[in-house]
């Protein structure tokens, strides 16, 4: 039964509410893919559907806009899928369970897809329409935008004649966006031979690991803000990686403290800033009495909690709730010989080259923009930490999100990782390079966009730029002149359960979309 069939715009939440019963995250698009293509042939309408699932839709202008200069419209199928725990959903099979209320669209106990599946709404009810003044339109749903813009860097624009873009892909009401950064995955990977060894005070290597001359311990870091590595990393909150190497690096330097990694874990996407990490470490003693061990637990915990302390002060604005903590793992006479391989080698103990790695490698915001006040021109966000064991090696892998709104600089920091790659012998992977997208000056969308607004509801929208990515940016690269700006309809907690999409507001942007391209003549 139709939830949204008493809202209006009609036709838009119609479409929206037809996109919502077809499966739609990211790499699961054919359905929806196909969906498209069977509303263009329905309508007669001239479309292309590439290998990858992106979709154009070509459609004439209507009466006095024959001969106007096109427009693209543009907007991605793919949504994020979440679910809460409870919630009872195959993404793959079925679709979502839409709810409102008098103020907003949710869907029951898992993400809207509002974002942005209200842009692939607002096409399709242009589309449909034959009494909506509009130019010749070129409508460009693309796939994957959510993990990397992997549709639209496959899409080849060649089809595409025009110069002018409306990307329908942002959530804030009264913002004209004007530019975003490009940027990258940089991985960088570290490798070590391992075998069960204790450290000497000169910090070579010698013996095997007696069962009482060391404990093993969890060191977790906890209570960090996080955030969209692009949206947020201007606080210049927390990392929870790097506080973390902050926390072995205490330990590493004390005199009375020896220790070994055995595995490092911290954070789930390269774009988000990590909210928690965790290393188990093998610290080890030059006494092998029970007595002793308990003391040097009691030290380091001392040491850790005096640290938590510096940090909180550090923090206070932005991060009140880290902590820091030490748990001891009991090590059985059973325990495998796996469980006791640690990071070592016969003449060098690695843990000291990760544990200088994680106190040197580059985090946060690097540089601000002087062309636009309060932007982030150029940042990396240390968002993956993990170990993986291979045969008798073990990798440690750190995935970085680089961005930047000039492409030297972030091609500089990319330099900055592979030099330390090289320093230990490491090697680095970059993936998912995408242009920035570049402020234009001279804007004609963005005067006649900025005209309708005010005209519309007597208050001026902002000219804004974002430090995170935006399919913009890859058209931009291919379409040589493109005229961009990206708007979109009140959106709150997109990527999550709490996904909310104002009706209000969605009404708002449907009549000034229509204003543009009315004006677009």
């Amino acid at each position: 039964m139709a939830v949204l069939n008493d809202l209006e715009p009609k036709k838009v939440f119609e479409f929206f509410e037809k996109i919502a019963s077809i499966p739609h995250g990211s790499k699961n698009t054919k359905k929806i893919s196909d969906y498209l293509v069977s509303f263009a042939k329905e309508r007669n309408l001239k479309y292309i559907q590439d290998d990858a699932g992106n979709v154009i839709i070509f459609k004439d202008g209507t009466e006095g806009y024959e001969n106007s200069p096109s427009v693209i419209l543009q907007g991605h199928m793919d949504m994020v899928c979440e679910k809460t725990a409870d919630a009872d959903i195959n993404f793959e099979k079925d679709g979502l369970k839409l709810a409102k209320t008098d103020e907003y669209i949710y869907a029951e106990g898992t993400t809207l897809g509002g974002d942005d599946g209200i842009a692939v709404a607002y096409a399709l009810a242009i589309l449909d329409s034959d009494d909506i003044p509009h130019p010749p339109l070129e409508v460009v749903i693309t796939v994957d935008e959510e993990i990397g813009m992997l549709g639209a860097a496959a899409l080849d624009c060649s089809p595409l004649k025009s110069k002018i873009m409306l990307n329908l892909d942002s959530e804030d009401e009264g913002q004209l966006l004007v530019s975003c950064a490009g940027g990258a995955t940089v991985i960088f990977k570290y490798t070590a031979p391992v075998q069960p060894v204790k450290p000497t005070h000169d910090g070579l290597l010698k013996g095997f690991i007696d069962d009482d001359n060391y404990m093993r311990i969890k060191l977790s870091v906890s209570g960090v803000t996080g955030g969209h590595s692009g949206i947020e990393i201007h606080k210049q909150g927390a990392n929870a990686d790097t506080i973390l190497g902050r926390a072995l690096n205490c330990l590493n330097k004390s005199e009375d403290v020896y220790i070994n990694l055995v595995e490092l874990t911290g954070g789930l996407k390269d774009n988000a800033i990590p909210k928690e990490a965790y290393a188990v470490v093998d610290v080890y003693l030059e006494e092998d009495t029970a007595e002793h061990v308990e003391f040097m637990y009691e030290v380091v915990c001392n040491k850790i909690k005096a640290l938590e302390k510096i940090l909180k002060k550090e923090y206070e604005a932005t991060d009140k709730n880290i902590s820091l903590d030490v748990e001891r793992i009991m090590v059985s006479e059973e325990t495998d010989d796996e469980d006791m391989i640690n990071f070592s080698a016969d003449y060098k103990n690695p843990t000291d080259e990760l544990v200088m790695l994680l106190t040197s490698l580059p985090n946060g915001v690097r540089k601000m923009s002087h062309d636009i006040e309060g932007l982030v021109q150029t940042s990396l966000n240390l968002g993956i930490m993990k170990t993986e064991k291979v045969a008798m090696l073990r990798e440690c892998i750190f995935s970085f999100s680089v961005r930047s709104s000039v492409s030297s600089e972030k091609e500089e920091l990319i330099d900055i990782i592979e030099c330390m790659a090289k320093i230990v012998d490491g090697r680095v992977e970059v993936t998912g390079d995408y242009p920035a997208w570049e402020y234009k000056k001279d804007s004609k969308l963005r005067e006649v966009m900025f005209d309708a607004y005010v005209d519309l509801f007597g208050e001026k929208p902002t000219i804004e730029a974002v430090h995170a990515g935006l399919e913009c940016g890859i058209f931009a690269g291919k379409i040589k002149n493109l005229d961009c700006v990206s708007i979109g309809p009140r959106m709150e907690d997109i990527h999550t359960t709490d996904e909310k999409l104002y009706i209000d507001s969605t009404a708002k942007y449907w009549n000034y979309v229509l204003e543009i391209l009315k004006r677009l003549k």
